[in-house]
């Protein structure tokens, strides 16, 4: 695995686990009156999807267990269409999508990907 893909699926790790803390202790109706960890969770998810565009093809096809084009298309609608997030999908994600991927990024990264 090339050094840069390597380091964006750190980055991708390290966005997902900031994310999970984030919403430590956290509630859904927290989101709903908090603009902070609303913006906090995007920025992650934002993060996530962005280093996940920039690893490469090679790489991603060797960990099909990392759904590229869903992570990718979040990052896509978060930022072009920022004004209309909802926030029940943002939570679900975070809460149910997240735990999965930091598995399989942590796995990869300890064993590394040849």
């Amino acid at each position: 695995m090339p050094k840069s893909d390597r380091v964006r699926l750190q980055h991708m790790l390290d966005a997902a686990r900031e994310a999970l803390s984030f919403v430590r202790e956290k509630t859904r109706e927290d989101l709903d009156q908090d603009r902070l960890l609303v913006l906090a969770l995007v920025k992650a998810i934002e993060i996530i999807g962005e280093a996940a565009y920039q690893v490469s093809s090679e790489t991603r096809s060797q960990i099909p267990e990392v759904p590229w084009e869903d992570i990718i298309g979040m990052r896509h609608r978060l930022v072009h269409a920022y004004f209309d997030i909802d926030l029940d999908i943002l939570w679900s994600t975070v809460q149910n999508d997240l735990p999965p991927l930091i598995a399989v990024l942590e796995s990869v990264l300890q064993k590394g990907v040849e």
